[in-house]
């Protein structure tokens, strides 16, 4: 299911965190060269991808909202 970024945090790890709007969380990382999200790096690229519409497994497994 598609779900919009609304925002954005970063986990224990220091990793960027999507926040959806159906309440689960996503990592979005940056790891060249399988994975190339250079938006994640910097605030003006993450704040770019607002509204942004990630597939969310999560909402396809039928599980609950993730805890901040």
């Amino acid at each position: 299911m598609q779900q919009a970024i609304c925002g954005f945090h970063q986990d224990d790890e220091n990793h960027w965190v999507a926040e959806l709007g159906c309440g689960h969380f996503q990592h979005v990382r940056h790891k060249p060269p399988f994975i190339n999200r250079l938006w994640v790096v910097s605030f003006s690229g993450r704040k770019s991808m607002i509204g942004h519409k990630l597939k969310c497994k999560k909402c396809d497994e039928g599980m609950p909202e993730d805890k901040s």
